[in-house]
């Protein structure tokens, strides 16, 4: 068995002649100055990796005798205080503590957590369970249980066990041809929807497998596999089967259109904007901002230009890392 680890394609990569001691020296005098000089903290922490950052957190600690991100939390405010105080974090504990606070509290935000779920693999996903309990001291399928219901929460379980098979060097043309049919008899051609039948498909099969088997679904269906979905069911469950398709289609294509959507109007949604491109920065982001660019004839850059201000602006193009 051989695992089929994702090419990087990231934006923030580590800074070349990399000095901690002098990066810490620099930002305590930036939180020290009377307003606090943003800029400068906003330019060092942007253009590090993850790993630098966690160096001039500890050389930090050595200096000023307290914790960076306490100081941080104390300097910052408003969406630049999330975003640094995000990136301060390893991508793995960056997407536990979204995860954790979309379930927080009265409502849950199913919008954020079917984006977390959906559009994280296998590895992913095993090293967030990871890494929540051990920031949390519970399992993530615990909390995702007993803030969700119904078939909404089976599907989100059935992913975040991350049972996925991995991509084969084979294809196997009969298989494709009996989950194909297996979704159309589960669904379409019947009164009812047989959703244990599509949970078990959509999340444990592998991403190159489903992508053909959605293709050959049209055989069967005079539907195509979306909008299947959003006749054979309704709300968040309809939501994360659509955001799964996706996901499975163009994961990067994915994320460039909730980019998109979240600078689209007036009131933009810096808490999207954020998680993205801060989960995203050390991953795929020059993956999406390929595909933003393709989709909106128009640069990511350009468009967080338009749609944010101030040093909030100056950090998330500092992420970006360049103009399309």
């Amino acid at each position: 068995l051989y695992i089929i680890i994702e090419p990087k394609c990231p934006t923030v990569v580590p800074a070349y002649d990399f000095n901690p001691e002098q990066d810490a020296a620099k930002i305590e005098t930036a939180i020290k100055t009377k307003g606090v000089d943003e800029q400068t903290i906003t330019d060092i922490l942007t253009k590090r990796s993850c790993s630098q950052r966690s160096e001039i957190a500890f050389e930090y600690e050595k200096r000023a005798k307290k914790d960076l991100v306490g100081a941080l939390k104390g300097a910052l405010s408003g969406s630049l205080e999330h975003l640094i105080l995000g990136l301060m974090k390893s991508t793995a504990q960056y997407d536990a503590s979204e995860l954790k606070s979309s379930m927080k509290g009265l409502g849950t935000d199913e919008e954020s957590l079917n984006e977390m779920v959906c559009s994280r693999n296998n590895e992913e996903l095993k090293e967030i369970k990871k890494v929540y309990r051990e920031m949390f001291k519970k399992e993530l399928e615990k909390d995702v249980s007993g803030d969700t219901s119904g078939d909404f929460a089976k599907l989100l379980l059935a992913l975040v066990q991350a049972k996925r098979d991995e991509p084969s060097n084979v294809v196997d043309y009969e298989k494709i041809d009996n989950d194909a049919r297996a979704l159309y008899e589960a669904g379409v051609r019947r009164k009812g929807t047989d959703v244990t039948t599509w949970i078990s498909i959509f999340s444990e099969r592998s991403v190159p497998h489903l992508q053909k088997v959605f293709e050959r679904y049209k055989r069967y269906s005079p539907y195509d596999i979306k909008e299947s979905i959003r006749k054979e069911v309704k709300g968040d469950l309809e939501k994360s089967f659509l955001t799964l398709v996706e996901c499975l289609e163009n994961k990067h294509l994915y994320f460039a259109s909730r980019l998109g959507d979240a600078m689209k109007s007036k009131s933009v949604k810096e808490k999207v904007i954020t998680r993205i491109i801060v989960s995203r920065c050390e991953v795929d982001l020059m993956k999406i901002r390929a595909e933003f660019k393709k989709t909106f004839g128009k640069s990511l850059y350009q468009t967080i230009l338009e749609h944010t201000k101030g040093d909030y602006q100056r950090a998330l193009l500092n992420l970006c890392g360049g103009d399309d």
